[in-house]
């Protein structure tokens, strides 16, 4: 019996993180980082009994591991926190042999971070594609911060004063605030008492330090003022919108700090929300009261959107709120980790918020949700134009929370022809969920059980198999294991997918084929890859450094990438390849067509 179907067996699916450990000198101690590392990322399964290649050793001793593994759970010196119960840490009998299998939830912020030994620093670990990875100073920082019951935002800023404050945000603020609720008390109040009220003054009872806060700085103040190195020197907000279908044309409108404006949150929020839903068709509605409503549901979902990036950002990270309008989508970024599951996140229901004061400016003056329904508006609001549902990604170093809301419908009429052209009569017996499925492989370059439990309602082992039996009947190819497990169309990379439908067919350039660049630079191109191509676990920053110099001055596929790198084009391009275009070190051939099977990204110069 393989791994396969042992996790099968177990229900396990491909929701969970998976790592192998054979176990034969008994518990090994590189587990303790795997747990670690599962537990301050996004949770997952350690199977101890099983070959690194997924064979079924067992163990000799099952009951002794059991206990040995509880032992050590319970020792503060050994782990800073046991997070299972007893049916998470369980031996199953595969044949006549017996396989230990520990599930590791995701810790909660308050138990974050999870650390091995008794020093945080030296101890706490994280996962990415590459594998376990030591935390450095910073995010271990940041997680411990995350811990506190007082919001990051209420921290008094010493030497900062009402003069920092920008009077005209805070009047039209102000404004805003009274046509929402024109008889509420705190309009009476002078610009202090009022920013008290909101979270943007505050007094110390125990060391009586009164002054100016962080949200009261960051949604109010001069943007000299938030940047400066006492308050929030890494700050930055930054809206692009890329409408134009001429890839010489990078942004057709553009707005980031450069001294044309106050760059405070409030006045991004007023400008960007503008920008993002001017171009909406607004259909004619009556709301209660008899009166035209002119906000549609959608309306309110990027509302919604916009706010969660600014009131969940974590101002000490890295690269900024980003928002991005394409002709075909909606993406925001902010830096920070999420303080929920995914799982949670889209269930809704639980409020975790990092800039608690914030979230109450934005409240009253109608942006943002404290109920935890933030998400369920945005799914609302997607829903209601049958568009396909938005995408949530978490990533690391730096750490940052990407919002992706596709303006597409969940079954383009152009996408269900090119699958039909593509499998023929087979097509014909395929139900509604695996056109899904098929569909969205095609549209979003894979596809996965996490994203379909995003479109359907399905459980996860029934998505398992539906997946694997589109694999088994030639429909998909399978890439990864466990939570990395990704399905694609097969030879997703080839021009023959478009078979059926030439008029889709393009060419590609031959700067990016690997077989036509001449020897002697290929050569160069090999040695520069060559520390990704021969090394199992590299540091993220290692892996990003090779990309970037690999595409200096050229074009490459995510496929020629894999090929050069040793890895897999999947997991390049979501971990690697996109947050790089985020991040404006890296741009598409066809960056109006972001998911084009012949996509290809060269370094952005300048």
């Amino acid at each position: 019996m393989n791994a396969d179907t042992l996790l099968s067996s177990l229900s396990l699916g491909e929701e969970t993180d998976l790592e192998f450990k054979s176990a034969r000198g008994g518990v090994p101690g590189s587990m303790w980082e795997t747990y670690s590392s599962m537990a301050n990322t996004d949770g997952g399964c350690i199977l101890l009994g099983v070959e690194n290649n997924g064979t079924i050793s067992g163990l000799p001793d099952p009951a002794k591991a059991r206990k040995t593994v509880w032992d050590l759970l319970n020792n503060r010196g050994q782990v800073s926190v046991n997070l299972l119960s007893n049916d998470q840490v369980r031996v199953v009998s595969v044949g006549e042999k017996s396989v230990l299998v520990m599930e590791i939830p995701r810790a909660n912020r308050r138990q974050r971070p999870v650390y091995v030994g008794q020093n945080p620093i030296t101890g706490t670990y994280r996962r990415n594609y590459e594998g376990d990875y030591l935390c450095n100073l910073d995010e271990v920082g940041r997680m411990l911060a995350d811990q506190s019951e007082e919001p990051a935002d209420s921290r008094i800023l010493e030497h900062f004063s009402i003069d920092d404050i920008d009077p005209t945000s805070l009047q039209q603020y102000r404004q805003r605030f009274s046509a929402r609720a024109p008889d509420h008390p705190w309009l009476s109040l002078d610009h202090r008492g009022f920013l008290a009220k909101l979270g943007g003054w505050r007094k110390d009872r125990g060391t009586r330090q009164e002054g100016l806060t962080v949200a009261g700085l960051l949604m109010f103040g001069k943007d000299e003022a938030i940047r400066d190195p006492a308050a929030i020197p890494g700050y930055h907000v930054d809206y692009r919108e890329k409408l134009s279908l001429d890839p010489s044309v990078r942004w057709t409108d553009r707005l980031t700090i450069d001294g044309t404006w106050v760059g405070n949150l409030f006045q991004f929020y007023q400008r960007v929300i503008q920008r993002l839903t001017v171009d909406l068709k607004l259909p004619f509605q009556l709301g209660f009261d008899l009166f035209r409503k002119d906000e549609t549901l959608v309306h309110e979902a990027i509302r919604e959107a916009l706010v969660n990036a600014v009131i969940h950002a974590d101002y000490r990270g890295q690269g900024g709120i980003v928002v991005e309008k394409y002709r075909d989508r909606i993406e925001l970024s902010n830096p920070g980790s999420l303080l929920l599951s995914l799982e949670q996140v889209w269930s809704g229901g639980v409020s975790e918020c990092r800039n608690k004061s914030l979230q109450t400016m934005f409240l009253m003056i109608g942006g943002g949700e404290k109920a935890g329904s933030g998400i369920d508006k945005i799914r609302q609001g997607w829903a209601s134009q049958k568009w396909r549902l938005p995408i949530i990604e978490e990533t690391l170093r730096p750490d940052r929370v990407r919002l992706v809301l596709p303006m597409v419908s969940l079954l383009p009429e152009e996408a269900v022809q090119r699958i039909k052209g593509r499998f023929g009569t087979k097509f014909k017996k395929l139900s509604p969920l695996e056109v899904q499925a098929l569909v969205t492989a095609h549209l979003e370059e894979g596809v996965s059980n996490v994203r379909m439990r995003q479109i359907c309602s399905e459980h996860p082992t029934e998505l398992t198999k539906l997946l694997q039996s589109l694999v088994s009947r030639g429909f998909l190819q399978q890439d990864g294991r466990g939570r990395g497990t990704t399905y694609r169309l097969p030879g997703l990379g080839d021009s023959s997918h478009n078979a059926g439908n030439s008029s889709h067919k393009r060419p590609v350039d031959s700067s990016h084929k690997l077989e036509e660049i001449p020897e002697e630079e290929l050569k160069k191109l090999k040695f520069i890859a060559a520390p990704a191509f021969f090394g199992m676990r590299r540091p993220v920053e290692d892996t990003r450094r090779i990309i970037l110099e690999l595409c200096r001055g050229r074009y490459f596929t995510a496929a020629d990438l894999a090929e050069l790198m040793n890895r897999n084009a999947n997991g390049l391009r979501n971990r690697f390849l996109t947050p790089l275009v985020e991040e404006g070190l890296l741009i598409r051939k066809y960056p109006a067509e972001p998911n084009r099977p012949d996509q290809a990204y060269a370094r952005a110069e300048g």
